[in-house]
């Protein structure tokens, strides 16, 4: 019998939350990005309570099949059991702590700890220990000391993610109606998506926060930060994004994606023409599938962030986890998503475009490594750390009379996303359990209400 992680302490608090965190004044302060007792803060309030990434059901192949990884700092062991079901445990010992799985993945029958031979099966229970009948003397039983799990675990779309809090929403309730938008690349052919290759792992000495919002909604960079890159990679001048005819931001709780409706843009700057086309020639079936707007999305100029932790770029088709490794640090993981149809010659060159552009030598990754770690090194000046940061494109700009579902703003030259990001990430540190999450979005679009009108008028 496994220990499961029943609730998540979350009594104390920080007092001046707002004093750093001033969304409806559009500003915040360079301390969320430095200070010690806020980071320790989100390990309990974020990481230890929201849904994370940590697997995707395409890493695993049979029962037995595990992947380490973590949420938050904390190591954890998600295991495909006998049933095709998958589980995550704590990578401790229950008796010492020390770990009980010390390679990234692999299959196993099940974990033993290097310190004192207790052995668990793949279920998390305890099956025996080093010397064993010493333990048959001392009134021990053993079903109360299997592995700890994790209180939740669940799939969207091939993606697992999990969480340490049993009083959470479900996965669907979280993700709410930004998952019709995440369809437009989890879910545009039959068949789901896959990992190919393995895992990018680069630590980059950054605060995730800065990374994590960089997804969510700020493309507004991309012009300037990355403009040589993106010539060298299309031999030629880069479209600006403010000439995009029909351009969005889009959030809901935290969750963010900005994007245009060009098909192909993030795709075009892999350099490969083979996978414009492939995007174009599943454009039909995209459409018909979800809907005509939605398959204008598949490939193009756009990022996405769940919050906290875990984003993608469509058509460049990296996806990547922002590990939190102290206030000034990250690790980051990266994978390849390709769609399970796509042919072989194309989830190839996906994975070797994704290696130029968005890995530790990728052309635009180092681009964002430098500012990233800059903007959280210039926060532990005592002074620096304390002025505004502006955080108020846009907002004026939420569209009232519209069919898309979640908080839509008009742009993707627009901070919406980045304020809803972290006025989540605020409301989050001052709750003390779900409960007293602050509802923002009352008076906006029900969870998948407007989605499936959307839908019905594009089927129309």
């Amino acid at each position: 019998m496994t220990t499961m992680i029943k609730t998540v302490d979350v009594t104390t608090a920080l007092s001046d939350v707002d004093r750093f965190c001033d969304i409806p004044n559009a500003r915040i302060s360079g301390e969320i990005f430095h200070r010690q007792d806020i980071y320790e803060q989100e390990l309990e309030k974020v990481f230890a309570r929201c849904w994370l990434f940590v697997a995707h059901e395409s890493q695993f192949k049979k029962a037995g099949d595990y992947i380490a990884t973590t949420m938050g700092e904390d190591d954890v062991i998600v295991v495909r059991q006998k049933d095709g079901s998958h589980r995550a445990f704590i990578n401790a010992c229950p008796h010492r702590g020390n770990k009980v799985c010390f390679s990234e993945s692999g299959n196993a029958r099940g974990f033993i700890c290097n310190y004192h031979g207790w052995s668990f099966d793949i279920a998390g229970n305890l099956i025996g220990q080093h010397e064993s009948g010493i333990y048959e003397n001392s009134h021990f039983d053993a079903s109360k000391w299997g592995l700890r799990e994790v209180a939740l675990i669940d799939s969207y779309k091939g993606l697992l993610f999990a969480n340490f809090d049993a009083d959470a929403p479900s996965l669907k309730e979280y993700l709410g109606p930004m998952a019709w938008y995440f369809d437009a690349l989890f879910d545009n052919q039959e068949g789901g998506t896959e990992f190919v290759g393995g895992c990018i792992r680069s630590t980059m000495d950054c605060n995730w926060k800065i990374a994590a919002e960089n997804f969510v909604g700020d493309i507004l960079h991309a012009g300037w930060t990355h403009d040589s890159a993106a010539r060298a990679m299309l031999g030629g001048a880069v479209a600006k994004v403010s000439d995009f005819d029909e351009s969005y931001s889009v959030n809901w709780h935290g969750h963010g994606y900005e994007f245009a409706m060009d098909t192909v843009g993030n795709v075009a700057v892999l350099g490969e023409s083979a996978l414009n086309k492939y995007l174009h020639t599943i454009k039909p079936s995209v459409a018909e599938r979800l809907g005509d707007f939605r398959s204008n999305m598949i490939g193009s100029v756009s990022s996405a962030t769940i919050f906290p932790n875990f984003s993608f770029l469509p058509g460049q088709n990296t996806i990547r986890v922002w590990q939190p490794r102290g206030p000034n640090k990250i690790e980051l993981y990266t994978w390849v998503l390709v769609n399970k149809s796509a042919p072989e010659e194309i989830k190839e060159k996906w994975r070797k475009g994704a290696m130029m552009t968005f890995s530790p030598t990728g052309v635009f990754e180092m681009d964002d490594g430098e500012n990233w770690e800059y903007c959280t090194k210039t926060a532990r000046g005592k002074v620096t750390a304390k002025q505004d940061l502006y955080v108020g494109l846009g907002q004026e700009s939420l569209l009232q009379e519209t069919d898309l579902p979640a908080n839509v703003y008009s742009g993707q030259l627009n901070e919406a996303n980045s304020r809803a990001f972290y006025q989540f990430w605020s409301d989050l540190l001052k709750a003390p359990s779900w409960n007293d999450v602050p509802n923002r979005n009352v008076g906006r679009v029900e969870a998948g209400a407007a989605a499936e009108r959307c839908s019905l008028k594009e089927a129309k």
